[in-house]
């Protein structure tokens, strides 16, 4: 019904924005990612790309920044149990190709980061969005190249004994599958180890 609207910021809360448009205030739920780009101070017009959740009590309009954060959030709450509020909480932790990329390496934990977002919810999350993440127009070729040599680290034998190492000394899921990912998958797994383990210190 709405593809975006333009105007003035009236108000900002903690979780919304309200926007002035031909003299209606409209009042979108956001994320702190988008909260963090819209000032209130600023007299120029904003927009914010939307998307109108319609329910039996009521009717949310949800505003983002950008467009790729609203894919973002359709694609969230297109999971299974995944609610608006749940997917304005992971959008608020991590941007769409952070998010992309967690997805991708099957990092629950930076999902989890989420406000309310617990284990299951997250590795569900993951299940029904790996196979598509690759191909969603709001990642960037940075991140995609990163997603797709994920992929190709997490299902070799090899690879995927050196990132559940790494994981166990500590790095998250997404930061040992990016270091292994850049590194031959015919080295051995203790290779692997030593050559992510350089990259990451060389990274820091």
């Amino acid at each position: 019904m709405f593809y975006s609207l333009t105007g003035k910021i009236i108000h900002k809360g903690e979780q919304t924005v309200a926007i002035s448009c031909g003299g209606v205030g409209f009042k979108c739920f956001t994320t702190r990612n988008t909260l963090s780009k819209l000032s209130l101070n600023n007299n120029s017009d904003v927009t914010v790309f939307t998307h109108l959740n319609v329910r039996e009590d009521a009717l949310d309009l949800f505003g983002f920044a950008t467009e790729e954060e609203l894919e973002a959030f359709k694609m969230l709450i297109g999971v299974s149990g995944v609610g608006p509020k749940a997917a304005l909480a992971i959008l608020s932790e991590l941007s769409p190709d952070a998010f992309a990329v967690a997805v991708a390496s099957g990092d629950s934990k930076a999902i989890t980061a989420a406000n309310g977002v617990g284990p299951k919810l997250a590795q569900r999350v993951i299940m029904e969005l790996k196979d598509k993440i690759a191909n969603v127009s709001f990642i960037s070729d940075e991140s995609s190249a990163v997603s797709s040599a994920v992929n190709t680290a997490n299902n070799m034998s090899n690879t995927s004994e050196a990132i559940a190492a790494l994981t166990a000394l500590g790095y998250s899921q997404t930061e040992a599958s990016v270091a292994v990912s850049k590194l031959s998958p015919s080295l051995s797994v203790e290779e692997l180890i030593k050559g992510a383990l350089k990259n990451m210190t060389l990274r820091f």
